[in-house]
């Protein structure tokens, strides 16, 4: 029998400790952290500083796929 695999949400939280240690990082309640299927656009980043989860995995439907290392160092 094989785990399901946890969402970028779900992995964040972990990541951070749970819904009640990423609520005292961030400033909200836990209850509403246990209410996100995704990370409020307005919360991904300090989610992201918080658990080393990019934005491109939290929320791809703001920020698109990850840049690739070709393309950062084409910018560079």
């Amino acid at each position: 029998m094989s785990e399901l695999a946890l969402s970028p949400t779900e992995e964040a939280i972990r990541l951070a400790g749970g819904p009640t240690e990423l609520s005292r990082q961030i400033g909200i309640s836990p209850q509403a952290i246990s209410q996100w299927d995704l990370v409020p656009a307005k919360r991904v980043l300090v989610v992201e500083n918080i658990t080393g989860i990019s934005r491109y995995a939290l929320r791809p439907d703001i920020y698109g796929p990850a840049p690739s290392l070709h393309s950062q160092e084409m910018a560079a």
